[in-house]
């Protein structure tokens, strides 16, 4: 298995991962264009050939960025992609210089493993107002927010 950058080429797959859970109302849908306008922002994991987990680290503000879209394909949870695509995030975002890191999950018991805590989400109203709008669970939003701190700022 390998995680990387994600490439044009592997959008098709990224798409159908991620709409697969958005069926499910478990996550927002993706169209194919806006996955092609916010590319840089995902990772893969590969394994022959195939596409088996994605996740996105959106730059929100100047010290704060989201992860969003993670999603493994359900014939290979329980092997740590997840895990693994969240802290290649974390890592991005300790690269890029940003100081927080938060998520809206189902899961959040997965993310505090990863060192993530509890916040309240109206304290991320540059979120609230962007992509929530777009929910159908809007504004009876049933996810928990998380979230990390940077331990080195650089």
């Amino acid at each position: 298995m390998k995680i990387r950058k994600a490439k044009i080429s592997d959008l098709k797959q990224v798409h159908k991962l991620i709409n697969e859970y958005a069926k499910k109302e478990e996550m927002i849908p993706r169209s194919l264009s806006e996955l092609y306008e916010d590319m840089r922002d995902f990772i893969v994991c590969e394994y022959n050939a195939n596409i088996c987990g994605v996740c996105a680290l959106h730059i929100m503000w100047e010290d704060l960025a989201e992860i969003r879209s993670l999603a493994v394909d359900r014939e290979y949870r329980k092997m740590g992609i997840g895990r693994k695509l969240v802290r290649q995030c974390v890592k991005e975002a300790k690269r890029l210089g940003l100081q927080k890191v938060f998520a809206l999950t189902y899961r959040p018991e997965f993310f505090k493993r990863l060192g993530f805590v509890d916040i309240d989400k109206t304290s991320l109203p540059q979120k609230i107002w962007g992509d929530c709008l777009r929910c159908p669970r809007f504004p009876e939003c049933d996810e928990y927010a998380v979230i990390i701190e940077m331990r080195n700022k650089k």
